[in-house]
């Protein structure tokens, strides 16, 4: 996944003006400990960090 497909997605979840902001705070288990941001910048696959989105906001497997 193309880390602009990545982007659109958590907007399209969160909208355009809270998702990067929760991905700067939003600590996920699923990542570590690490919000999306710490990841992301560690070289986490965004597929990886996706997935571990999806747990984090219970999202159904339609939006996965």
């Amino acid at each position: 996944m193309r880390l602009t497909d990545f982007w659109e997605r958590m907007e399209r979840q969160l909208g355009p003006a809270y998702a990067d902001s929760w991905a700067r705070d939003y600590v996920i288990d699923g990542l570590g400990g690490r919000t999306v941001h710490q990841a992301l910048q560690a070289g986490e696959d965004t597929k990886v960090v996706w997935r571990a989105v999806c747990d984090a906001l219970r999202l159904p497997p339609s939006e996965r």
